[in-house]
């Protein structure tokens, strides 16, 4: 039995004895059968909206050259997830070198009996269906890599890759990119007040709530304990000083929940643009421009070139709506 649960096959020769001793073979089990007599005819079933399971394609199809028929449906997303057989009179090198290639799942001689056509194809939709489980762990296993496993952000390593890239389609697009570099003011104060589990809750929530106010495109990392990057593609560095003052706004002035109590989170921001150079000189801009909202006091921001303005420290608060004390250093 097909390891898919409704297997459905393409079967395209121009032979009508090929297709007699076939068709019933693959039809056996409750499977659909589409036939087709040309290359067009084939390409057409293969890459409309109900392309089949497995397609056996016969060499010898009138219409377009195989290979040209080939490059068509593997030119296509659709095609992509149909696996082909060929049938060959004899198999020849280049044959041998598409399948090398995964341009065609298998080779099967003219001369076949029919009985042993379905197990042959039952044994190459399973290896495909195994192959594509295969890559997605491998995809799900790469993606696990580069990911904070307690923000659920990307890593430092892969957040300084995303920049390179980045810059590269800044460079060949000629639009802007600043990043954002923000640390959460006296971390270290909550660290020993709270502890390490409560701590880890609040930079799980601050990074979920950075992230609700990205663009799908934008891009934002873990680099330390306490310290996030955003990366904003498309934003000149106004456009990323309005990002971080919303940042300010919604993801620290908001009262954080934690362990039965509450408290009030700051944060300072340094912001550089990038203009096509070296993400490592943009990013020495920001950390320079981050010493500098520190320098500054508690939730500056400050943009690399530009002079920071001191902002009052937080203080000790009741919330006007829950009369919870908000906590601040």
């Amino acid at each position: 039995m097909l390891v898919l649960p409704h297997p459905t096959f393409l079967l395209a020769s121009p032979h009508p004895d090929l297709l007699r001793a076939l068709e019933p073979e693959l039809a056996s089990g409750g499977a659909r059968v589409t036939v087709a007599l040309s290359a067009e005819a084939a390409l057409a079933a293969l890459t409309g909206p109900h392309a089949p399971t497995l397609a056996l394609l016969d060499a010898s199809l009138p219409g377009m050259e195989t290979a040209q028929l080939l490059a068509a449906v593997r030119s296509e997303p659709e095609g992509q997830q149909c696996a082909l057989v060929l049938l060959v009179d004899s198999v020849t090198q280049e044959w041998i070198d598409r399948l090398a290639e995964g341009v065609i799942d298998d080779l099967l001689p003219g001369t076949i009996e029919p009985g042993f056509v379905r197990p042959r194809l039952e044994a190459v939709a399973r290896a495909r269906r195994l192959a594509a489980e295969l890559e997605q762990a491998r995809e799900a296993a790469a993606l696990q890599m580069q990911m904070d496993p307690l923000t659920g952000v990307y890593n430092r390593e892969a957040m300084l890759s995303t920049l390179f890239r980045e810059t590269d389609r800044v460079q060949r697009t000629n639009s802007p990119l600043s990043i954002i570099l923000f640390d959460i003011d006296d971390f270290g104060h909550w660290n020993g007040r709270l502890g390490p589990r409560p701590c880890d809750q609040l930079l799980s929530e601050v990074a979920g709530r950075a992230n609700r106010l990205l663009r799908s495109y934008d891009v934002m990392g873990r680099m330390g304990e306490d310290e996030f990057l955003v990366a904003t593609p498309g934003c000149s560095g106004a456009n990323a000083a309005m990002l971080a003052e919303r940042l300010r706004q919604e993801v620290f002035c908001v009262p954080f929940r934690v362990e039965g109590g509450v408290i009030r989170l700051s944060a300072c921001f340094g912001i550089a643009s990038s203009h096509g150079r070296s993400p490592v000189v943009v990013l020495r801009e920001a950390e320079q421009a981050l010493k500098s909202a520190k320098a500054a006091g508690p939730e500056s921001i400050h943009c690399f070139g530009e002079t920071a303005q001191p902002v009052a420290a937080p203080v000790m608060f009741l919330s006007p709506s829950s009369g919870d004390e908000l906590l601040a250093w």
